[in-house]
């Protein structure tokens, strides 16, 4: 009897390698297909990407789970020059009708390009994103995205997530070898402190 997609979830491990070969596999996928982006050191970029590797991730780690899982809810992608401490945020907008029924659910991934765009700049210290040291930004945005598609699976299949919680790390580790839950992306508010020597609370 087949695994269900919840199963396969909590159970389904990669090796280093094989997380290695797909994910290196999505990286090359994303540069040849996209119209914007030139490099992995991107200096442009457009919610079309960011949909494009979404679908990539869904289809090479989970065979199409999750867009089997979403069914008619829609999905949406975009780009946040505003979220200055986040890389990410998977989140869920529920519709009610006027009897409190819920009448359809919509979801969306944000990444921050204030994050990315802020770092990959000049001579800069190592970039560790959930634990992995990034080259460049497309890696830094992939090491996000699997981020926020953990917590749209967790989101998807058992309603709460929380990436601080063992069964987050335990999903994040098994499929794409993360070993921490947290960015270490430049913030304006280090790149400030970096080339002024600028914190809060200084007066200016």
């Amino acid at each position: 009897m087949p695994l269900t997609f919840e199963q396969f979830i909590e159970t389904h491990t990669l090796t280093p390698e094989e997380v290695s070969a797909r994910t290196s596999g999505i990286y090359e996928a994303t540069l040849s297909q996209s119209q914007h982006l030139d490099a992995g050191n991107f200096t442009r970029v457009h919610p079309t990407d960011l949909r494009n590797l979404f679908d990539l991730y869904d289809q090479r780690f989970f065979n199409a789970g999750i867009r089997n899982l979403l069914g008619s809810s829609p999905i949406s992608f975009r780009f946040s020059r505003r979220m200055t401490q986040a890389g990410g945020k998977a989140s869920r907008r529920i519709f009610r009708d006027r009897g409190g029924k819920i009448s359809r659910t919509e979801y969306e991934i944000a990444i921050s390009t204030a994050l990315l765009f802020e770092t990959f700049q000049e001579d800069e210290r190592p970039i560790v994103v959930s634990g992995l040291q990034c080259s460049d930004r497309l890696e830094a945005m992939q090491r996000i995205i699997e981020h926020e598609i953990t917590h749209l699976i967790e989101g998807l299949l058992w309603d709460l997530s929380s990436c601080a919680a063992p069964r987050f790390q335990s999903i994040a580790g098994r499929f794409f070898g993360h070993t921490d839950h947290r960015h270490h992306l430049i913030t304006p508010r280090e790149k400030a402190l970096r080339k002024f020597g600028i914190k809060p609370g200084d007066q200016v």
